[in-house]
């Protein structure tokens, strides 16, 4: 009878620790169940173009993945306060983060966690070396789309120059940029030269707003580029500012045309938006869940350039895009002209910092780079490193 009753007792105990684990969700939250649980951590929210574009990938993780995966995000979160965000994801059952902002701290938290992998997108002052291995960074070559965008643009201004509404010595084009870093010089040479390889007479004018994401100063550079006789003006900033000073512009009676940034500009500037450029993170963050699901290693699974636990990649792998054309504004032949070039950056036919060009590092007019030898941006890292100015036709304002 003892021994009866003990074994009663056992399974009484079986079924309620059972039913305890059912309605704590420990079971639901096993490794054993299949379902991996990924983290993203945002700098801002979906309302800004930069972070709704990572949206973007999130989304398109959990249409690709669907039951198999269970997605979590933490939004508007500072870095210097990202460290608890983070923590609170991985006590949560997270086993890969995806963090979009600049700061150390995912390299510091990946030493405490091994078993669990950071994805960071790269950023200017986060360094690889010396990363524990679950430690991963990523970007999209998105001086490629910069040039694309610039031959949109200098479609636009070749157009102007030969109806004569624009003339040689006015071909001046704006760019709003966050700041001096190597990133954004990049950016905007590779814009330049894009448009100077359609319309060779175009100057640009370059103002920095010392912000990644300062509506009131976008708008106000821009407005000021515009106001100095600017034709086009893109940017490098994360709001729609520059594209509202534009279309501003236009309902004013100015002659002004847009190119935008990280997501399609053409509702808020339908007369003056040509085009747009973005990084498409779905991509890697896709193949990087699937490496994580299949126990392998990221740069081994996603199709991309490696360098090190650093990935990077342009037009042929997806990594970055030129958006819908405004059918409405850009000069005609336009796309054709587009899809050549998309083409020849895919297959490495174009040569994008390479010319009779003289650079000059800003932060040292003695060192200066001769583009009659190339360039090659992100041979090494994912991070853009070209930063000299070239002379003549690029003006830093401020």
């Amino acid at each position: 009878m003892k021994i009866k009753r003990f074994f009663v007792t056992v399974i009484v105990c079986a079924v309620v620790l059972v039913a305890a684990a059912l309605l704590t969700g420990y079971w639901k939250d096993s490794p054993n169940n299949g379902i991996l649980k990924v983290g993203f951590v945002y700098s801002e929210d979906e309302s800004t173009p930069y972070t709704a574009n990572f949206v973007m990938a999130q989304r398109a993780l959990q249409a690709e993945y669907g039951s198999k995966i269970e997605v979590m995000f933490k939004s508007n979160i500072l870095a210097r306060e990202s460290e608890q965000p983070m923590r609170d994801l991985i006590r949560s059952g997270c086993r890969i983060l995806f963090i979009n902002m600049d700061t150390d701290i995912p390299i510091t938290l990946a030493r405490e966690y091994p078993e669990v992998t950071f994805c960071q997108a790269s950023m200017p002052t986060i360094s690889i070396e010396g990363a524990p291995d679950n430690y991963h960074t990523f970007n999209g070559e998105i001086y490629q789309a910069r040039y694309a965008s610039g031959v949109v643009a200098g479609m636009k201004l070749r157009q102007l120059l030969d109806s004569g509404a624009v003339l040689a010595q006015d071909a001046y084009v704006g760019y709003v940029a966050a700041n001096s870093t190597a990133e954004v010089i990049s950016g905007y040479t590779a814009f330049i030269l894009g448009v100077r390889s359609v319309a060779p007479e175009a100057i640009m004018r370059v103002r920095y707003t010392g912000s990644w994401s300062n509506y009131n100063e976008e708008k106000k550079q821009a407005k000021e580029l515009i106001d100095e006789g600017c034709v086009i003006i893109a940017q490098h900033v994360n709001t729609m500012a520059p594209a509202v000073a534009c279309e501003e512009a236009v309902a004013a009676g100015r002659r002004v045309y847009h190119v935008g940034y990280h997501q399609s500009m053409m509702d808020v500037a339908p007369s003056s938006a040509l085009v747009s450029i973005r990084t498409n993170w779905a991509p890697y963050v896709i193949q990087a869940v699937q490496a994580v699901m299949d126990n392998q290693e990221i740069e081994e699974a996603v199709t991309g350039n490696v360098h090190g636990r650093d990935m990077s990649a342009g037009f042929d792998a997806g990594w970055v895009e030129l958006l819908e054309m405004n059918r409405f504004v850009i000069a005609e032949g336009t796309e054709a002209k587009v899809e050549k070039t998309i083409e020849g950056l895919k297959k490495g036919r174009i040569k994008v910092f390479y010319g009779n060009y003289i650079g000059v590092n800003p932060m040292n007019p003695a060192n200066t780079i001769d583009l009659n030898t190339e360039y090659i941006e992100n041979q090494y890292s994912s991070r853009p490193s070209f930063h000299y100015i070239l002379k003549d036709f690029v003006i830093i304002e401020n």
